[in-house]
């Protein structure tokens, strides 16, 4: 019976037990992770307007792992040796045939001041946080923004700040706030939203217009302190500061022999394998993956990586050939809490729909289909 063992208890990872045991009802399946559950990051959007709650977003995982026959083990992985063979964990080592890394991304926090500022991508309680804030604040500024991994130019989530942004400001309006409340939007990009296609970066930026919010582009981000942001372009006034840095790769990999690309995460092939290393892959925010520039780190992504590298480390395990490559494809509905915009990018071809409510409560309906399958 073949042993593979999956690092991560996320969207990569959980995809991943899907298409392994669809590829073999026998086999060993050991997933690894801190707690038994998975949290529905996409849904923490609606968390400050009361839309969701966290207990919406965050499954157990017990009914799942039953079904799917997956073995849990309670732990973080710390290191690798035996080229992979053996996951060490702060609970003990675990043995495999088969490896898969999904334990995605680890947010860069060098600026100075980044305490002062929440980044919402960081979990549950963070959007609970922005919440709480959110409800005290009676006047002032609100800043939301994010940067990028200088060196890794797809390690980088910019698509969830315009969702905060929009929804803070519909809520705000909703509350009878925002005549009182400045919102302004930053980032180190002169035009935001470039990965989404030049489509998209138009009309964000109309959008923004339109709902009065303000703009500090192109200036490098410097700092933060705990009423303002810092940028080469000067220092602007912010009661509260919604910030998304650049992603890098988890701080066990440091404790490994796996092959890290500039930006720190696990260089991969087009097949998700991990380079120079036998049956081990990586899915998600954890992988360095050749394609274009604009590449997203998604769950939509995430869920395409997971089951290329599982079907391709099944088809290893049996001694055949890895040949199993994913769609490049992005794919999303900008929310803004009554209404939604899509934006879908290929190789082909980059769609733009407008803000429309059926948008909204699609990204709504995709939400409990999508969780209907880990409850």
């Amino acid at each position: 019976m073949k042993r593979v063992t999956i690092v991560g208890a996320g969207f990569a990872a959980l995809t991943a037990v899907k298409k392994l045991r669809a590829c073999d009802p026998r086999m060993e399946i050991t997933l690894v992770a801190p707690k038994p559950e998975f949290s529905y990051l996409p849904g923490t959007i609606w968390i400050p307007s009361g839309l969701r709650r966290p207990e919406d977003l965050l499954i157990p995982l017990g009914n799942f792992f039953q079904r799917m026959k997956v073995n849990y083990f309670k732990g973080s992985a710390t290191g690798l040796k035996d080229g992979g063979r053996t996951l060490i964990t702060d609970r003990g080592e675990i043995q495999n045939d088969g490896l898969l890394i999904c334990s995605g991304g680890r947010h860069i926090k060098k600026l100075p001041g980044i305490e002062h500022a929440l980044v919402p991508c960081e979990g549950i309680p963070v959007a609970v946080k922005i919440r709480d804030r959110l409800k005290r604040l009676e006047s002032g500024t609100i800043a939301v923004g994010f940067s990028g991994n200088p060196n890794e130019p797809s390690a980088m989530r910019g698509g969830p700040m315009f969702e905060y942004l929009f929804g803070i400001d519909r809520q705000l309006r909703l509350d009878g706030r925002r005549n009182r409340i400045k919102l302004v939007f930053f980032t180190p990009a002169a035009s935001p939203g470039q990965r989404l296609g030049p489509k998209a970066v138009k009309g964000l930026q109309a959008e923004m217009e339109k709902r009065g919010i303000e703009t500090h582009l192109g200036q490098k981000i410097l700092g933060f302190t705990d009423k303002s942001v810092i940028t080469e372009g000067g220092e602007f006034d912010a009661h509260l500061i919604l910030f998304m840095s650049g992603i890098t790769g988890n701080q066990w990999f440091d404790n490994t022999n796996l092959p890290r690309s500039e930006g720190g995460l696990v260089k991969a092939d087009a097949h998700c394998r991990v380079e120079g290393m036998d049956k081990v892959y990586v899915a998600g925010d954890s992988g360095s993956y050749p394609g274009p520039e604009w590449m997203p780190k998604q769950a939509h992504m995430a869920d395409l990586q997971a089951k290329a590298g599982a079907e391709n480390l099944f088809e290893e395990l049996n001694g055949r050939e890895a040949a199993k490559t994913f769609k490049v494809e992005l794919i999303c509905i900008v929310d803004s809490q009554t209404t939604g915009s899509l934006v879908a990018r290929t190789q082909k071809y980059n769609i733009v729909l407008p803000q429309m409510k059926v948008l909204h409560w699609l990204k709504r309906l995709f939400e409990w289909w999508y969780l209907r399958q880990y409850r």
